[in-house]
């Protein structure tokens, strides 16, 4: 009983110590090859393994969404499941088996990409390039 209580009690020393380090980027200040921002950007948490896009449209890009469908918003932010592999970051898969889309970002690099895959043909275009990125590591 007593190694018990010992090996509790230095569970609970050593516990404290310990520390869980995360990984976030933030890539800001994006551009766009078809839309105009006032603000552009995206928060890559490695590990919570998601990704939070946040933008506000120029006045210009919102009124042309807002012509055809009126529950645009000016500015507005969205959330992704992402995953690594291969020193890229994608988020899942946005469609069909036969039909998808996904964005992906390579580590280092300030370029974002657009993967299409249709009936396993695959296309990539970089859809924006970020003027600022920032890496943070966070510890608990």
């Amino acid at each position: 009983m007593k190694k018990f209580k010992f090996l509790i009690s230095l569970f609970l020393i050593i516990l404290p110590f310990q520390s869980v380090n995360s990984e976030i980027i933030i890539m800001s200040a994006c551009d766009d090859k078809q839309d105009e921002f006032l603000k552009n950007e995206y928060i890559l948490n490695l590990n919570e393994l998601i990704m939070t896009r946040n933008y506000v449209y120029k006045e210009k890009t919102y009124q042309k969404y807002r012509i055809t469908d009126l529950s645009v918003k000016k500015s507005n932010s969205y959330v992704r499941n992402i995953y690594e592999e291969d020193g890229k970051i994608f988020t899942h898969k946005h469609g069909y088996p036969q039909f998808y889309t996904q964005i992906f970002f390579e580590k280092g690099k300030q370029e974002i990409f657009l993967k299409t895959v249709l009936n396993d043909e695959e296309g990539i275009s970089k859809i924006s390039t970020c003027r600022k990125v920032e890496k943070f590591k966070e510890e608990s």
